[in-house]
């Protein structure tokens, strides 16, 4: 099996959630489509977390690479909680 992709993880994770959002599944489908998605939610938010550390590691200031903290406000244009 090929390794996935943030962009696979997310997709998948969209599609688990317009199931559970039809309410068309019963308990026990509903509970593993929920704890895959879980699952997905951590894998993207790791994925996440190593884009953000490369980001500071790649800033440059006056020649040399200095970390610089990621801002924490991405502007609304993606809500997991939602």
């Amino acid at each position: 099996m090929a390794k996935k992709t943030f962009e696979q993880a997310l997709a998948r994770l969209e599609q688990l959630t317009e199931e559970l959002e039809a309410g068309e599944l019963s308990l026990e489908k509903s509970l593993e489509k929920f704890n895959e998605g879980m699952a997905l939610v951590q894998f993207c938010s790791g994925r996440l977390d190593e884009a953000k550390q490369q980001v500071e590691l790649l800033l440059n200031k006056d020649g040399k690479l200095t970390g610089v903290p990621f801002a924490e406000d991405n502007g609304g244009d993606q809500k997991l909680s939602e």
